[in-house]
């Protein structure tokens, strides 16, 4: 696919609205489209002022609902989970043809082959107003993830299906979730798939120290050769956590690791940058010490990963899933490998 040489990408840093005070679907609903008004609003200003190059936006990770925190799983999937074909990505999708970027944010899905569950899921949307790739979360804390069930998961949409990326004009697009920039196997399997720019919505403590996420970020996009265009949060409002614990540091890195723009706390338009694809493709195809991917020795590593497990696979298969099914399964794993260490 022909890529357009150059263009901005911008990682908007916006404050979040949670929805956990809410009653009932209906209030959620209407918050979620208010913030989307707002979020129209926004964009059309920053491509005013940025200019037509910008073709890129990506938002933080919790900028429809915030987090589930006391509701139980089925409690939040009842509140504030939508499938992919809600009006509320109708609304997206005008957001994205009027103001002809494409846009990447992340939401807590509803998927009907798995009735008991959500998945939190990251998005891509195209100028057109098409939603071009849909990744779900494969490591998380508290809620569900392909993982837990992932025989039948593979059944269902084969295993290709874990690690999306898309070819576009902005070259081959792929996305993180949030903490998932710190394990470097999402990464390097998209990477595997062509992966060229890591879209990465998080909601992260804002520090002006540099924090463990923001190392990986730089370490994802040095070890991968890609961009990586981190949207933080502006912090998140009506939640139980002080408000501006997760704001500040929204950024664009480039293929060496380089940080290109960086935002302060506040919501801000700041972490913006040119994104260059065919610099990119030659950084790639040259021999070199910096060419890390050419040199890649996968198969090394894979019988260790194929003979070793520690968070087990299928742990919701056929069990209701509850938070403290995941605390339990937790305190096993840990349990297990302190049992392995002391032998």
């Amino acid at each position: 696919m022909k890529v357009i040489p150059f263009y901005t990408a911008l990682a908007m840093q916006v404050k979040c609205q949670a929805v956990n005070k809410f009653d009932s679907r209906e209030k959620v609903l209407e918050s979620m489209m208010v913030g989307l008004d707002q979020l129209n609003i926004q964009i059309f200003s920053a491509k005013k002022f940025l200019g037509d190059h910008l073709k890129l936006v990506v938002v933080p990770e919790y900028f429809m609902t915030s987090y589930p925190a006391r509701e139980s799983i089925q409690e939040w999937r009842e509140k504030a989970c939508i499938t992919k074909d809600d009006p509320i990505f109708d609304k997206i999708a005008d957001i994205c043809r009027k103001n002809q970027v494409y846009f990447s944010g992340n939401y807590y899905e509803i998927d009907e082959k798995f009735q008991d569950l959500f998945f939190q899921s990251s998005f891509i949307m195209n100028d057109k107003g098409e939603m071009i790739l849909n990744y779900r979360r494969l490591n998380s804390m508290y809620s569900p993830t392909p993982h837990d069930v992932l025989n039948k998961y593979i059944e269902v949409y084969g295993y290709e299906s874990l690690f999306p990326v898309v070819d576009t004009p902005l070259g081959k697009l792929a996305c993180i979730a949030s903490e998932e920039i710190l394990y470097p196997e999402v990464a390097r399997c998209l990477m595997m798939r062509g992966a060229e720019v890591f879209l990465h919505s998080s909601s992260e403590i804002g520090s002006p120290t540099l924090t463990k996420k923001n190392i990986a970020k730089q370490a994802r996009a040095i070890e991968n050769m890609c961009y990586v265009v981190s949207a933080n949060s502006a912090g998140i409002k009506d939640i139980g956590i002080l408000e501006s614990s997760t704001d500040g540091g929204s950024k664009v890195i480039n293929y060496e690791g380089i940080v290109l723009a960086e935002t302060l706390p506040g919501e801000s338009i700041v972490a913006h940058a040119a994104i260059h694809i065919p610099a990119l493709r030659i950084h790639r195809e040259t021999i070199s010490m910096k060419n890390y991917i050419a040199r890649q020795r996968f198969e090394l590593y894979a019988q260790s990963y194929a003979e070793h497990s520690h968070y087990p696979a299928n742990s919701l298969d056929g069990i209701k899933a509850e938070k403290s099914l995941f605390k339990s399964i937790q305190e096993e794993v840990i349990k297990k490998l302190s049992q392995d260490i002391t032998k």
